[in-house]
């Protein structure tokens, strides 16, 4: 009798009750078989999620022993033992450490020693000699399925770390304040709060931020150091339900920030660390459409806002309490060419991060001595030789200094750390991310690689970027398999960077490219505006269309091509799969938010109402709600020969719900034809996936064993 598991054609997938559910808006009725799944406390609902669990995990046992090449490949090259470059602050080096076999890194500090001007750093990545260690979120996570830290901020004046903890994956953190003398928390605890906090100079006021029933973050709180947590004071209450509200410090420690924004508007209050008990102070009222953000230099305020200036333009006004903060003096004019990104102020230069042409730069401009203003000119771009990358800020912690700490890495660089002389431009690497040997002994080089910026051409003429790397000496016959990575939502740009897993495709001869799609912000704010709203299927014709260029260019062929999104880029590949199912062989869907009508149909789930300015509001307005019903990817599901789909998610999930993939899943298999259809999801964990680095590896193994294998089925 054989023992051998049965084929993956033989197994029967999982089938989901119907349970009719009548939904109705516009005098438009739809009828929902998989709505009952949206019960993650109905029993019935765990047990077919374990039942795709168990289907998924069958139908890739047969690639148990390419997933552990792959786990092995990631695991071999990356150095694991490592160190971050130590920061300074003040009298202190900062930075965090990895250890091999632990799943979390370590926040540590070490005194700045007489004479010391360049950061410590030793290869090996072993402790520096007389450090704190602050926080080991291995002692952490301890016995625990998931772990995430939200905030791990140190008091300005280096006595205190408060630090915030999830262990569900539900981004419901506990904040807790450990005192650095002794290494012993304090019984200041606080539940349920959100991301972010803010000291007070003295380090006897912490400001935190709490959400709504929705999860939206909408008050911020003062808690006194030692006294009842139920004393704490509400200092800030964001009624505007399409407000999300952050606190934090400007870089100068000097005052704290309330910050209050929806997709399109926001309003900045700013109070002085050294009076917590004060009162908020508004930069500038809130005007519908215009942001803008604050950064403090010298004896004025920086103000990067948009009024007037599609892509943003740098202004100067006031500090509080010198004058009226509303009144914008014009620093650097608006560029149409140009997206104005974030400017760092210090003694005696400014550092713009922007964005041109799809890729990001730095410029550096003199100041009039007090970090205030530029003296005229254009300043300084830093420049870099290869012609798809991506660069930006890193920690730049103190003020008067004449170097700058930045970012730089490409498709063939891996992550590097600069510091900038502010004077000269000139670079200094301090260090270049660690690529190790693979298990076969063989070396990385980044000779051996290549990297191209190309130009797609979507259906109403735009010309849309496409970032590839592959191999030297790649065929250019179709004959290359070829990932194909997009996202293309809420102006998020996915910039060409190194990655060490992705080593494991180009080494078996793939060809990895990121479509550049409109919704993101690649190419300036306009680039964003016409790929949301009622303008969001550009975002999936630009996606068909480079998945169409890389064919056409012979980089790959339909049945090697498979496509790649999570979140709202899993929305785009779902919408994809309807649009054009035969131009992929596979799709992967991480997190997907494929089920975007019914979520933003309901304003009691989280995020709703902040997302109707950027998909639209279909629970009032009848056009958004029959253009938001022609592109939903569970919604328009046909009898179509669809790819095979792999769609992950997890039980947790507090940002796209696990119910989303689970009833598109159930519908691609009870009406599409294709496939197969594949649901894997976490039970213990939320957006982010697993939490644990090797966890996380293991994860990308399945799912890189997945592509690899199903690119290289014969095509049926």
């Amino acid at each position: 009798m054989s023992t051998e598991p049965p084929a993956p054609s033989e197994l029967a997938p999982p089938a989901a009750k119907r349970v009719p559910a009548k939904r109705t808006h516009h005098d438009d009725t739809v009828i929902d078989d998989y709505a009952w799944l949206t019960d993650p406390k109905d029993p019935e609902t765990i047990a077919y999620l374990e039942a795709e669990n168990a289907y998924a995990e069958a139908m890739t046992a047969h690639l148990a022993d390419l997933r552990g090449r792959v786990f092995d490949e990631i695991k071999s090259r990356t150095q694991e033992t490592d160190l971050s470059v130590p920061a300074r602050k003040g009298g202190w080096w900062r930075y965090s450490r990895s250890v091999e076999g632990q799943q979390y890194s370590i926040m540590c500090r070490r005194r700045v020693r007489s004479g010391e001007t360049a950061p410590p750093m030793p290869a090996d990545g072993e402790p520096l000699d007389g450090e704190e260690i602050l926080l080991d979120g291995n002692q952490l996570a301890e016995g625990k399925e998931f772990f995430r830290l939200g905030t791990a901020t140190v008091s300005p004046d280096d006595r205190r770390l408060a630090y915030s903890t999830d262990f569900s994956g539900n981004e419901r953190y506990t904040l807790r304040i450990r005192d650095l003398a002794s290494g012993q928390d304090l019984a200041d605890e606080i539940p349920d709060v959100f991301y972010g906090c803010a000291w007070a100079a003295d380090g006897s006021a912490i400001f935190y931020v709490t959400v709504d029933d929705a999860w939206r973050p909408c008050q911020v709180h003062r808690h006194i150091l030692g006294t009842p947590v139920a004393e704490d004071t509400v200092v800030y209450t964001e009624s505007d339900e399409r407000y999300w509200v952050g606190v934090g410090l400007t870089r100068s420690e000097r005052y704290i920030v309330i910050h209050s924004a929806s997709k399109l508007t926001s309003e900045v209050r700013l109070l002085d660390a050294s009076d917590p008990t004060g009162e908020f102070a508004v930069v500038a009222p809130r005007r519908q459409g215009v942001e803008y953000d604050v950064e403090q230099a010298g004896d004025r305020l920086l103000i990067l806002h948009n009024d007037g200036a599609e892509n943003f333009e740098l202004a100067t006004a006031p500090l509080p309490g010198h004058g009226d903060t509303a009144a914008w003096t014009p620093l650097i004019g608006h560029d149409p060419g140009t997206r104005l990104l974030d400017v760092d102020a210090f003694k005696d230069y400014l550092v713009i991060y922007f964005r041109r042409e799809g890729l990001t730069g730095l410029r550096i401009l003199p100041s009039d001595g007090d970090g205030s203003a530029a003296t005229g000119g254009e300043g300084r771009e830093i420049s870099f030789p290869e012609p798809v990358y991506t660069t930006g800020p890193s920690a730049n912690w103190e003020y008067e200094t004449g170097t700058y700490r930045l970012v730089y890495t490409s498709m063939v660089t891996p992550g590097s750390i600069y510091d900038c002389d502010l004077a000269t431009g000139e670079l200094t690497l301090l260090k270049r991310q660690p690529v190790l040997p693979a298990p076969d002994g063989s070396e990385y080089a980044g000779d051996d690689f290549e990297q191209f910026r190309e130009w797609a051409t979507a259906p109403d003429g735009t010309r849309v970027p496409v970032s590839i790397v592959c191999k030297k000496g790649t065929p250019r016959d179709g004959s290359a398999p070829c990932l194909l990575y997009g996202y293309g939502s809420y102006e998020h740009s996915v910039d060409p960077a190194f990655s060490i897993p992705r080593l494991s495709l180009l080494n078996r001869g793939f060809v990895y490219a990121i479509a550049h799609v409109r919704g993101g912000g690649e190419m300036g704010r306009a680039w964003y505006d016409n790929g949301k709203m009622l303008a969001k299927k550009n975002t999936f014709t630009d996606f068909v269309a480079c998945a169409e260029h890389v064919v056409a260019q012979g980089w790959t062929s339909p049945e090697r091509l498979v496509a790649r999104g999570g979140s709202a880029g899993g929305l785009l590949v779902g919408a994809v799969a309807n649009l054009a199912p035969s131009a992929f062989a596979g799709i992967v869907a991480q997190v997907p938010f494929v089920d975007a009508l019914d979520s933003i149909l309901d304003p009691s789930l989280p995020l709703t109402v902040t997302e109707w300015e950027e998909w639209g509001d279909p629970l009032h307005d009848p056009e958004v709600y029959a253009y938001m019903k022609s592109y939903t990817p569970y919604e328009n599901v046909t009898d179509a020969r669809y790819p095979a789909i792999f769609a992950l998610t997890s039980l947790n999930d507090t940002r796209v719900l696990y119910h989303e993939p689970a009833k598109w899943t159930a519908r691609l298999r009870a009406t599409a034809g294709g496939g197969p259809f594949l649901l894997k999801t976490e039970m213990e964990a939320g957006h982010g996936g697993r939490s644990g680095r090797y966890d996380a590896w293991e994860e990308e193994a399945l799912v890189l064993s997945w592509i690899i294998d199903t690119t290289t089925k014969p095509s049926t």
